[in-house]
């Protein structure tokens, strides 16, 4: 049980300003989690201060404009129209906020260990304008213990101490961006304080921002809560990986088989496969668990197995196209035109954070393809710290007449108002990883599912 007993009488007037949303917030980190964040907070009555040490994003957000498609500059517009937010690259500004949620990356480094950096890094920055009587809540995606045994220590190098000064939480982002279902403010959120008044503070302020909030023990068993979330979708999604490759060989197609498994009302959860795991979660967070593991002498084989599972997939893919470029085609790969359908590691997103996409775009150059890609939510690569020779490439125009002169399109991504019909019809070959084309009726026999 939490111990949920009264907090000191100091803190009762913050406690009251945020349940009232009357508070001032300050949110680190104007990206695929924070903005959201911030957008909603700004519904609930607060004032909102948004930090990021991107100058030039601070400066498109303070002009009413969206550094990502999912959020439209409408919605930027609006927000700034009320007068309560506004964005900066002055750390100094946390003196003046109430709260201050830390939303910023947690990476793996080049040995895929836990990336800790930009954590370590917004606590030194923020430390030296903490004063008594603030919230401070982690959102990062992160092993259990970071809240305590890391950024704790380094807030109180400001000489103020957690639990008596100022007031310290986690609260895991669950953000799923392009759901059209589900946002910010209507998922439940998982909360856990770093002490009961830290607690109690963290509860009245997710309670105004999402219509649920569920209130466990301690910061720890709120970052095992998301790690466990996203562990559980990369062993299924391996699962189902593995799936293919065994019924493909059978010659049954494993999407028609998930569609009707699913119709079983209970003890079955649909997961399908794909080219491979992206984005900012699934590929990255189940290695935090396996890293603070080993402190504890613990072995994960079945989270690293998973994992190995899923890193094969770009691969299998590559190895789909290869065979039936050969066999249909009499070509290979080396020498072949490839065109590419979708960067985006998910659907009707512009974010490339992990996808599989620039590991087979890589591949297949290594390989001698001459490689074109098409996404409407990308126009051109940005930098990458793992993909750098592929910055600066921009995507072809959408023309069924050109399309005619690939051997073969690789569809990646399954956005949603791409003609898929027409692709067909001019491509010779089309090997599906998403299951794009299931509703065509015509050229089938021109699509190999992968």
């Amino acid at each position: 049980m939490v111990d949920t007993k009264p907090i000191d009488d100091s803190v009762m007037g913050l406690r009251e300003r945020l349940a009232a949303g009357e508070a001032k917030l300050g949110i680190i980190g104007m990206g695929y989690v924070g903005l959201p964040l911030g957008v909603a907070a700004l519904r609930a009555g607060f004032i909102v201060t948004g930090f990021d040490i991107d100058s030039e994003r601070v400066k498109g957000l303070n002009a009413g404009q969206s550094p990502m498609k999912t959020l439209p500059d409408s919605k930027i517009a609006a927000i700034m129209e009320t007068g309560r937010f506004h964005a900066t690259t002055d750390y100094s500004e946390i003196a003046s906020v109430d709260a201050v949620m830390i939303c910023v990356p947690t990476p793996l480094s080049y040995h895929r260990e836990p990336d800790l950096s930009y954590i370590k890094q917004t606590g030194e920055a923020i430390a030296p304008y903490l004063r008594s009587c603030q919230l401070i809540v982690l959102e990062s995606t992160t092993y259990p213990g970071t809240t305590q045994d890391v950024l704790r220590p380094i807030l109180e190098r400001s000489g103020l101490k957690a639990g008596t000064d100022f007031y310290l939480g986690y609260a895991p982002e669950r953000e799923d961006p392009g759901n059209p279902d589900y946002e910010t403010s209507t998922i439940p959120r998982v909360i856990g304080g770093d002490d009961p008044a830290s607690a109690e503070l963290c509860a009245a302020l997710y309670r105004r921002i999402a219509k649920n909030i569920v209130l466990v023990s301690s910061c720890a068993t709120a970052e095992a809560t998301k790690l466990t979330e996203n562990i559980f979708r990369s062993v299924n999604i391996a699962l189902v990986n593995e799936l293919k490759v065994i019924f493909a060989r059978m010659g049954i197609n494993i999407w028609e088989v998930i569609e009707a498994a699913k119709t079983k009302p209970f003890g079955f959860m649909p997961f399908y496969p794909g080219p491979g795991l992206g984005g900012h979660c699934i590929p990255i967070d189940p290695f935090y668990l396996t890293w603070k593991a080993r402190e504890f002498n613990v072995p994960t084989r079945f989270i690293e197995l998973a994992g190995e599972v899923n890193a094969e997939a770009p691969h299998r893919v590559i190895q789909v196209l290869a065979e039936t470029l050969s066999l249909k085609s009499r070509k290979s790969v080396n020498g072949a035109n490839i065109l590419l359908l979708g960067l985006a590691y998910k659907k009707n997103v512009d974010d490339m954070r992990e996808s599989p996409s620039l590991i087979i775009f890589e591949e297949l150059e290594t390989r001698g393809a001459n490689v074109s890609y098409y996404d409407p939510f990308i126009p051109r690569i940005p930098m990458t710290r793992e993909h750098s020779m592929l910055a600066g490439r921009c995507s072809v125009a959408w023309s069924p007449v050109d399309f005619r002169n690939f051997d073969a399109a690789l569809i990646c991504t399954d956005h949603d108002g791409v003609d898929y019909k027409t692709l067909v019809a001019e491509v010779p070959l089309v090997v599906d990883a998403r299951n794009a084309t299931k509703n065509l009726a015509a050229n089938r026999h021109k699509i190999v599912l992968a």
